[in-house]
């Protein structure tokens, strides 16, 4: 159940990855952000099972860490869409130079 567990964790967080990696939008980048998170989270179930108190530091750090950034990716999300009246990251200059 455990090894289970783990390599569904595994295949979730390299879905995840991909979809991050060949995004166009913000959108699918938030969605694939939470899925690598999701995949942390789905990681933690053998854990509890193993070293409970280990496992409810690195939840309550991954909750943090998970709350903070979606919500500055939302920000992002707004204020991309104000700028630019698109999600597309095509549109995005960083440092003067349009990334395509």
């Amino acid at each position: 159940m455990i090894w289970f567990l783990l390599i569904v964790s595994t295949v979730v967080l390299f879905i995840g990855y991909l979809t991050a990696i060949s995004s166009k939008d913000l959108i699918r980048l938030l969605i694939s952000l939470e899925l690598m998170f999701g995949s942390v989270f789905l990681a933690l179930i053998p854990l509890f099972m193993t070293m409970p108190l280990s496992a409810f530091g690195i939840a309550v750090i991954t909750i943090f860490t998970s709350s903070s950034e979606l919500l500055i990716l939302i920000v992002a999300i707004m204020l991309t869409d104000k700028k630019y009246r698109t999600i597309s990251i095509d549109t995005v200059s960083v440092g003067g130079d349009t990334i395509d």
